[in-house]
Parts: structure tokens; sequence; C-alpha cells
């Protein structure tokens, strides 16, 4: 058995699985102090015994092995969980191997897995709701370098109907300044949800995101497009989202993953669980290694 926490700005997903990918036990925590948060996360795992622990969380998060915060969320708008210690806090309870990593990496490691990605050895995962975060696998291997991607902050072009000021506090018109569920709900007075499908606001998140999505397949090449989230809830985004695609790549790309775009740019298979199975993935991973002395 392996234990699994999705860590996330409103809730935290906890489960039991095995190394099939079956979650055995799941349950659903709010996110509140950090004090409070994980005292519910250790309860719910108390009795449990479990080979290894992976975790997805929220970022930014210090994911350098060699640093001295590792493992600590950091410049995070949560202002009671920046310069948490993640890692060290899960290490003192749990006597058992963690990996940790974000959560939008743990989701593109689970569609790898166990979802809608295990025909192809590369994929982008990425998440449109509260903020926009993107993770990505290539070649089995999850996409690190300094720290870990931060995608939703790519620059894009402003849409011409766009005289929004962009909600992001650091970049003000970043993508996810321009694209994320606040972002829409700021430029427009609604909610995504409560928009009709043929508003022209969703004629400007398409844009914006497949921006996102050129940028990104020009630049990793990943053989399969993810997206998840709130705000992809809508599905009659999808169409729009392929359409301005492959208007903005205009051909330059020719495969046959670019070229049939209805399974290149998809939804998430494991829906609301991409974020905990990835989880689960990245611990049964590591207890793989752990066995074999590596």
């Amino acid at each position: 058995m392996f234990g699994a926490i999705e860590l996330g700005g409103t809730k935290i997903v906890c489960g039991i699985g095995t190394e099939t990918g079956d979650v055995i036990r799941h349950a659903s925590i709010p996110t509140t102090d950090p004090e409070e948060t994980m005292a519910s996360v250790f309860a719910f795992f108390e009795g449990e015994t479990i080979e290894a622990l992976g975790v997805g969380t929220f970022g930014p998060v210090d994911l350098n092995p060699s640093s001295e915060t590792y493992g600590c969320i950091t410049t995070t708008p949560k202002i009671k969980w920046a310069n948490y210690p993640l890692y060290d806090v899960l290490k003192a309870h749990f006597q058992v191997p963690i990996v940790l990593d974000t959560d939008v990496n743990g989701a593109a490691f689970g569609e790898m897995a166990f979802g809608g990605a295990t025909d192809v050895s590369s994929c982008l995962y990425m998440t449109v709701g509260t903020g926009i975060g993107a993770g990505a696998v290539i070649d089995g291997e999850l996409v690190h370098g300094m720290g870990h991607p931060e995608m939703g902050h790519m620059m894009v072009r402003r849409h011409p109907d766009d005289l929004s000021n962009g909600v992001c506090p650091y970049h003000g018109d970043c993508l996810e300044g321009l694209a994320s569920g606040p972002a829409i709900e700021a430029r427009h007075g609604k909610k995504a949800h409560l928009l009709d499908p043929s508003d022209p606001a969703w004629d400007i998140e398409a844009d914006y995101l497949a921006q996102a999505l050129v940028n990104i397949a020009l630049i990793l090449a990943p053989e399969r497009m993810i997206l998840g989230g709130g705000v992809m809830k809508q599905s009659h985004l999808f169409p729009k989202v392929r359409e301005a695609f492959r208007q903005k790549m205009n051909g330059y790309i020719q495969n046959p993953y670019v070229n049939e775009l209805e399974t290149y740019i998809v939804p998430p298979t494991l829906g609301d669980f991409a974020g905990l199975k990835g989880a689960l993935a990245l611990a049964i991973k590591k207890g793989d290694v752990v066995h074999a002395g590596r």
C-alpha cells in the first residue's frame, strides 16, 4: 500500500492506494492554517502501513535537494503557508520514503501512469482554475531545472478586445493574470461557469490558452496536452482552444500528434483524481527505487 497527498490551496485530498493505481480510501480536508490542516492529514493516515508517500503540493515550492530550504513552500500568496517546511514536517511524522513535487507535476505523472497519456512517452498537464500551473513528463521523467516549471506565468500577447489589467500580483498580464478563473471574473463580471457558452469571453480565453500551448509545443514538444481545472470543465472551450491553436501554429509543425488535435489537446482522463493518483504514482516510483537500492 502507498500513501498519496494532493495539497491544494482550498482543500487537501489524502489517499491510500495500491501499486496498480487503485485508490482504496480517500478523504478531502479543508486547507486552513498549516498546523490544523496537517493534524487532519496525520489523522487520516493513523494506523495505516504504507511503503512510501507521494505528495503533490501547490507552489512555489523549493525542489532543489541540495538547498537548505528543500521542501519548503516559498512565495505563495497563502500567507500562513509561506516558507512552511512541508517536507521536514512530513519526514518527522512518516517513517517511510517521501517524494515531493508540485501538484501539476503530480497530475502529469498520474495521467502518464494511469490515465490519458499511457500510450505516449511525453505529456503536458495544465490546470486552469483559481490559478494556472503546468507540469510535464518527458521520456518518463518529470521536468525540473533550477526548481520546477512555472508555465502559468509565461508572457502572452494581449487580445485586442481585452482591456483588463490582469490579476497576477507579480506580473499583471501573464497567462495566469489573463486566463485564470479570477481573471475571467475580473474582466467580465461573472464567474466562468456563469458565462453563456456563446459569450465572446470564451474566444478571448481560448486565444490566451492557445498561445500558451503553442509556446509549450514548440519548446517541449509533448506528445499530448491535457487541460484540467475548473475553467476547463466548460467542455465547449476545448474546440475553441484547438481551433485557435491550429490557427496560431499555422501548419508549422506537421506530425501525427499535432495533426489530430482532438486527441492532442484533451481533458484529463482521471478527472478530479488526476492530482491524487499522480501523488500515488510518485509514491509507487519512489518505493520501486528504494527496493532496487537506487
